[in-house]
């Protein structure tokens, strides 16, 4: 219900741009430019998580973009998905780049989120990374690839909130905590798997979606992400504080 009233409410009300405050529109076209970026670029944990598929991100975690993604993902501005479904699309394109299928009949992509814990959902009232995925899913499908976002992962114990925690935490944390749906390893075998997330810091959700999506029978062919920190975060440079270290990223050639 929550959702629902977000929905109508950021439909409705007047808003003013959520990555740079300029009144009167959601979003600029300044800062839609900015979430085009200038390119998908392959992004690079340090270390980097065992397991870890390449990972595209669209652009940096930085200024608008990271303004954007906030004011989606905390603060229900609904509308957004729109664009970062856009810039999230790049990012597939990169991470699919020779496994995109491009006959109509042919096997689909499948864009398969890092699910949220249901208590984020819930105190959200949406779930970011998947309303993002599906919104990419229709631009690529505007573009004649055939693609689908199922819903095949899920938590299947508690895990902590992630903030404040270093890159050996963050592992530790999420190591084992995902699983797929009873009937999901049917769903995953029709196509490649580009698994999808609004942000990577250490990598390790995503390394831990790619363990659980290969052992329901899935094929991994890489992962996207709208944003990335412009440079990574070492257990080393973490270390006892849990604080991140930036992120490093590698040009697309």
């Amino acid at each position: 219900m929550r959702g629902w009233w977000q929905e109508i409410a950021d439909l409705v009300l007047p808003a003013d741009c959520a990555g740079c405050g300029r009144p009167g529109v959601p979003l600029c076209d300044r800062c839609q430019g900015a979430l085009r970026g200038p390119g998908a670029r392959r992004v690079l944990p340090s270390p980097v998580p065992p397991g870890l598929p390449v990972v595209h991100a669209a652009v940096d975690y930085v200024d608008e973009a990271r303004a954007v993604l906030l004011a989606h993902k905390e603060r229900g501005a609904l509308r957004l998905a729109g664009p970062l479904g856009e810039a999230l699309a790049g990012a597939v394109r990169a991470a699919a780049r020779g496994a995109l299928p491009r006959a109509p009949g042919g096997p689909p992509l499948l864009l398969v989120p890092v699910p949220s814990a249901r208590r984020a959902v819930g105190a959200r009232g949406h779930d970011p990374a998947r309303r993002i995925a599906c919104a990419a899913a229709d631009v690529l499908r505007r573009e004649g690839c055939p693609t689908r976002v199922p819903a095949v992962l899920r938590q299947r114990r508690r895990v902590t909130d992630q903030a404040g925690l270093g890159a050996r935490q963050r592992r530790a944390n999420v190591t084992g905590a995902l699983e797929a749906v009873q009937g999901g390893g049917r769903l995953l075998v029709v196509g490649p798997v580009v698994l999808v997330d609004d942000l990577m810091t250490t990598g390790a959700s995503l390394a831990e979606a790619a363990r659980a999506v290969t052992e329901a029978g899935g094929r991994v062919v890489g992962g996207a992400v709208v944003a990335a920190p412009p440079a990574p975060v070492t257990a080393a440079a973490a270390g006892s504080s849990g604080r991140l270290r930036p992120f490093a990223s590698r040009k697309r050639n």
